[in-house]
């Protein structure tokens, strides 16, 4: 550590005879924290397992503070495979009620500085008011949100920890253990500082309010904004020969194409794209669900140079468990309406290649893509594969195995993908909790990673195709402006929308808007007759509080015991773990799954 404070110190020397004002930055003493946890949200029932923290000004080292903490609770598997906390090393660890106090009196002074300070903050504040202490008043520094207005894809892949530690060469790598990558984070602070240095931000002040400049030139195309209406839509920014850039949406289409053209637009691409925009189109649109809808279609059609996301949504994967004598499971990339039973879309093939390996761990279907005969025997058959003998396959090429036998195999994957996912859970979660006892965390985070990718890919399937069932669904909302906003569903695919005017019968209102609504055709198979973004925001608004359902025409139904009630702590933790995975160790970029209680 001590070549890195010499590092740091260096930094701030350059710096000292620039003309500041407010607080002088090399004058501040930040104290940089870190958590480890035992889930994503104190309101939930999670604990701090570990604090970790490095207190320093101008940047010299002034102290460390490390401890861990009895949370009083299990450490869950995933959670000791992503830290390396195990439970016997917190058993004699102090309670987060002596932990805490401790804790302050080193930080007191000075101010907070976390990479995604909400979580870290957010943990430590609830517990000083579980405790009946006072949060003394620290002004707190986000390195996260700091690094999104500063470090570009030209820099880093992204604003997680490990990939700004390694953009601005820290001396600590970070490995999920609070006081490493709290030293990782005052690396990636003083980086920041350094950049900012460069173009005159040389105090707290202005560190705490920094925004990137905006050009002369971006500030001179505001008239295209000028006649947008104050209303939800979409927005087309065109080039000088009526290309379309880029595609959003907001529910106030002239304020938000104004922000472009002034400081609160701080991504260093949109600045790019303004200076070469020569118009902006709107689209009003009557609800914003609407607006949202029409933003992915537009963005799937012109596929904007600029928009990043949901520009190729035909480019998806889907797995398939084939209709034949002795069925496999395959990946594939389009579905067809030949009665197979079909997992996905995966976005990624990797994914898809994640969810298809948990599935071939649980259930020994064949996995050769040879079509067998029904009596494989009576042709001769062949050598059993290597697969089969490991016991990972029944082998029915070899007659190992008869129909019957193996078609019950095949009922229990079938209800595992469409039903009930509960054996794949139980089998990975206890492969991946006997590798984590014997310290073989790397395959224990491989399994962890396939669970996690069959989890959401059957919990997405479920609710897409319960939505796409549904030849009509007819749902209205009153909005906070008073109005009520009716959208008309046919399997899956928003087919109108529209706000029912003051003083108008809402029944004869609805029946019209039923009446103009788009013909639906069903898609092949159980995908909806959109694209799965799209109907996954018409599954958000249909979910949403105060929506009251019109009319339904077939059965909106997911099963019981899917997997969505798997899903909820896999979300929790790997939110707020994203942004500390250690470069090169994508397997620990998702967080698994557990088994609910029954």
């Amino acid at each position: 550590m001590a070549s890195g404070v010499r590092e740091a110190t260096s930094r701030w020397e350059s710096q000292r005879s620039f003309d500041e004002l407010g607080r002088p930055l090399r004058d501040i003493t930040f104290c940089v924290v870190d958590l480890e946890t035992t889930g994503g949200s104190p309101d939930g029932g999670s604990m701090i397992t570990e604090i970790g923290a490095v207190k320093v000004r101008g940047g010299e080292v002034l102290g460390e503070f490390q401890t861990l903490v009895n949370p009083r609770t299990e450490i869950p598997a995933f959670i000791a495979v992503l830290t390396g906390i195990s439970n016997s090393m917190v058993v004699d660890a102090p309670p987060i009620e002596s932990a805490l106090p401790a804790f302050l009196e080193f930080a007191a002074g000075t101010v907070l500085v976390a990479h995604n300070a909400p979580f870290d903050v957010g943990f430590l504040r609830h517990f000083a008011e579980q405790q009946g202490r006072a949060w003394p008043r620290f002004e707190v520094l986000d390195t996260a949100r700091l690094a999104r207005r500063v470090v570009t894809r030209d820099d880093a892949p992204n604003c997680k920890l490990s990939s700004l530690a390694k953009a601005f060469n820290s001396t600590t790598t970070p490995n999920h253990r609070a006081l490493s990558d709290a030293r990782a984070t005052v690396d990636v602070l003083h980086g920041l500082m350094e950049r900012l240095g460069g173009v005159g931000v040389h105090t707290l002040e202005e560190l705490q309010t920094f925004s990137s400049r905006v050009s002369s030139a971006q500030r001179r195309k505001r008239h295209l904004a000028e006649a947008l209406p104050h209303a939800p839509g979409v927005y087309l920014f065109r080039d000088d020969r009526s290309r379309v850039l880029y595609v959003g949406t907001s529910r106030d289409l002239r304020t938000r194409v104004r922000s472009y053209f002034t400081a609160s637009e701080t991504r260093s691409r949109m600045g790019e794209m303004v200076g070469i925009a020569a118009s902006v189109d709107g689209i009003e649109c009557a609800t914003a669900l609407e607006a949202e809808v029409r933003e992915l279609r537009l963005i799937a059609e012109h596929k904007p140079k600029y928009n990043r996301r949901s520009r190729f949504p035909e480019k998806v994967h889907f797995i398939k468990l084939t209709r034949e004598p002795w069925p496999r499971l395959s990946l594939v990339r389009r579905v067809l309406d030949d009665d197979a039973d079909y997992l996905g879309p995966f976005s990624s093939k990797k994914t898809a290649e994640k969810c298809l390996a948990a599935l071939h761990e649980t259930f020994p279907v064949r996995q050769c893509s040879d079509r067998l005969p029904r009596d494989p025997s009576g042709s001769g058959g062949r050598a059993p594969c290597v697969l089969a003998e490991m016991d990972r396959c029944l082998a029915p090429c070899d007659g190992s195995v008869d129909e019957p036998a193996y078609a019950a195999v095949v009922r229990q994957l079938r209800d595992s993908v469409l039903r009930r996912p509960d054996e794949v859970v139980e089998t990975i979660n206890a492969k991946m909790a006997a590798l984590a006892a014997d310290e073989r965390f790397e395959e224990a985070g491989v399994h962890r990673d396939r669970l996690a990718a069959f989890v959401r890919a059957a919990a997405r399937t479920q609710r897409l195709s319960a939505l796409t069932r549904c030849p009509e669904v007819v749902a209205a909302r009153r909005d906070d402006d008073g109005r009520w906003a009716v959208h008309v569903v046919r399997h899956g695919r928003l087919a109108a929308a529209g706000v029912i005017p003051p003083g108008a019968d809402a029944h004869s209102y609805v029946a019209t808007l039923r009446l103009s609504a788009e013909t639906v055709a069903t898609a092949p198979g159980p995908v909806p007759a959109a694209t799965a973004e799209e109907t996954e925001k018409v599954l958000r608004w249909l979910e949403s509080p105060g929506v009251r359902l019109i009319d339904v025409d077939g059965e909106w139904s997911c099963p019981v015991a899917g997997a969505t009630r798997h899903l909820a702590i896999h979300d929790a933790v790997n939110q707020s773990r994203l942004s500390l995975v250690p470069f090169g160790e994508r397997s620990r970029t998702l967080t698994t799954v557990h088994q609910p209680a029954r």
